[in-house]
C-alpha cells in the first residue's frame, strides 16, 4: 500500500479539483407552490397585493422559475390543467374624442373569448382587443403578468363563467412568473366582475363538466338562454 501523499512534494497541500466545466450548472427545484417571500417583491406585484388588501383579501404570490407568458406555460409550471390558469384579456371600447375605455375579460386558459358575445354582455358594439402598448397604457402591466386587479383606474370586468369549474384557479400577479391561486368566487368578488358566458363554443359540441364554485349572477348575451343559477 502506497503511503499517503505519495507522489507529492513534501509540504505541498494536495490540490483541489475544480468542477469539470463540461458539466452543466444544475439549479435547485423551485417548488411553485411555495411562497414567494413577501419583502422582496416586484413593486408591480406588490401593487397587486395592496389592491386586494384594500378589499380585505390576502392573496399569495408565487414566483415561478418557467416563463408564465402564456397560458399552457403556467399550467405545465404549476402541474394543474390549462383550464385552471386565468387569461386577464384587455379589450377597449371606444370613446368620444379617440380615448379608449379598458374592459378586462377573465378567461380560462383554454377558451378563447367570443367577441361578439363580449360586445353582447358590456353593451358596446365596437369593442376590440387591445394592442400590447394600449394594454401597458391601460392597465400599467404588461402582457404576460397582467393582473385581474391592481390597475391605476377602475376597470370593468367580465368573467368567463367557466372558470366556475374549478374550486382553485391561477391568475397572473402583475410580473411573468408571478401568480397567486384563488378561488372562482373569491375572484369574482375581489374584482366586481360580470360572470358571463363569453367562450367561443363550436357547433354541436357541448361545453365539458359542471361549475364546481358558486359564482353568482351570470350575464346572458341576448337570445342565449341563461346559465344555470341564474
Amino acid at each position: 500500500m502506497l503511503p499517503v501523499g505519495w507522489g507529492r512534494a513534501p509540504g505541498r497541500p494536495a490540490e483541489r479539483r475544480s468542477p469539470d466545466a463540461r458539466l452543466a450548472h444544475v439549479l435547485d427545484p423551485v417548488d411553485p407552490r411555495v411562497p414567494a417571500e413577501q419583502g422582496d417583491l416586484d413593486p408591480a406585484v406588490q401593487r397587486v397585493l395592496d389592491a386586494a388588501a384594500r378589499r380585505g383579501v390576502r392573496l399569495e404570490i408565487h414566483r415561478l422559475a418557467d416563463t408564465t407568458h402564456t397560458a399552457a406555460d403556467a399550467a405545465r409550471a404549476l402541474g394543474v390543467e390549462q383550464a385552471q390558469i386565468v387569461k386577464s384579456l384587455v379589450f377597449v371600447a371606444p370613446r368620444e374624442g379617440g380615448a379608449l375605455e379598458p374592459v378586462i375579460c377573465l378567461a380560462a386558459g383554454t377558451n378563447r373569448v367570443d367577441v361578439a358575445l363580449l360586445a353582447a354582455v358590456t353593451g358596446e358594439s365596437e369593442i376590440r382587443r387591445a394592442t400590447a402598448r394600449e394594454a401597458r397604457e391601460l392597465t400599467g402591466f404588461s402582457i404576460g403578468g397582467i393582473p385581474p386587479l391592481g390597475h391605476p383606474r377602475p376597470v370593468r370586468v367580465v368573467m368567463d363563467a367557466d372558470l366556475g369549474r374549478y374550486p382553485e384557479i391561477w391568475a397572473a400577479a402583475g410580473r411573468d412568473r408571478s401568480v397567486f391561486p384563488i378561488s372562482p368566487a373569491a375572484l369574482r368578488a375581489l374584482t366586481s366582475a360580470t360572470v358571463a358566458e363569453i367562450a367561443e363554443i363550436a357547433p354541436d359540441v357541448p361545453r365539458a363538466g359542471s361549475p364546481a364554485a358558486d359564482l353568482g349572477t351570470r350575464a346572458s348575451p341576448p337570445g342565449r338562454p341563461a346559465a344555470p343559477g341564474t
